[in-house]
């Protein structure tokens, strides 16, 4: 197992934006995930990879504790964001997924409007007080997932009838109207054809300007691509974690190793 010290003293606790300790999963008798530590920096892409049924999806959907919506799940151990844990009984889980937008496998736009997918959030988290500000959050987004210049023209019409690209860039922009402080990526591209799938990585690559982005995917590649730290499960156990490159070059772990070779999977 690595060594969480060397890793906290690596970083300023200032670029801390996700710290987790001891977190377990449980879905009824299946213990899902086991005693789970790690630190997700600021202004960083995390890649999550590892074999399906590893524990990837369900750390991640406890980080904006989605899991809440699954009445056998049960999560022990803390996250705190920015030190405030998350799961302390004060916090609203809807406020909280404000600030921790998630963008899911398959594209989902709401059966609305490419604007009225986009304003959504803004409109429910009272976030513009009229009209003006509220064109101005839904521009700012669609520029931030690098999608007005192809649909400004055509605000009004259903976000259903986009491409598949399309809709998982209405998406993102649907994740970061809210102003959110981390972007969660729950196999983000593996719908996509491989255009899409590149412009979504660039836009990825964008977007850790301003939020922490956390990404499950089963694409080494990708994980290679867009990330600058990267954490394998296997087997409900986060197995080691670090700079991206020193993962796939330098495992420290053999079980990583052989999952990054190819061996197992």
């Amino acid at each position: 197992m690595y060594d969480m010290n060397r890793v906290e003293n690596a970083v300023s606790q200032t670029d801390i934006k996700i710290a987790a300790r001891g977190v377990q999963v449980y879905y009824g008798d299946k213990h899902a995930l086991k005693d789970v530590d790690v630190d997700i920096l600021d202004k960083t892409v995390t890649a999550f990879i590892g074999p399906s049924g590893c524990g990837k999806s369900t750390f991640l959907r406890c980080i904006n504790r989605m899991n809440d919506t699954i009445p056998i799940a049960r999560v022990e151990g803390k996250i705190a964001l920015d030190g405030e844990d998350i799961y302390d009984r004060r916090v609203d889980p809807v406020q909280l997924r404000a600030k921790i937008g998630m963008v899911f496998q398959k594209p989902n736009p709401f059966p609305k409007s490419i604007y009225d997918n986009v304003a959504y959030g803004p409109r429910i988290h009272g976030l513009s007080r009229n009209r003006a500000e509220l064109d101005e959050i839904v521009e700012k987004a669609l520029r931030g997932a690098a999608l007005w210049n192809e649909v400004k023209d055509r605000l009004q019409e259903p976000g259903t009838g986009l491409s598949g690209g399309q809709q998982q860039r209405l998406c993102i922009a649907r994740a970061v109207a809210t102003a959110p402080e981390v972007l969660l990526m729950d196999e983000p591209c593996s719908a996509l054809d491989p255009i899409a799938t590149g412009q979504v990585e660039e836009l990825i690559d964008q977007l850790r300007e301003q939020f922490s982005v956390v990404i499950v995917t089963h694409s080494m590649q990708q994980a290679a691509r867009v990330s600058q730290k990267t954490a394998f499960f296997h087997l409900g156990n986060l197995v080691e974690y670090g700079e991206t490159d020193d993962i796939f070059t330098k495992p420290q772990d053999s079980r990583t190793e052989a999952y990054i070779s190819g061996r197992i999977g």
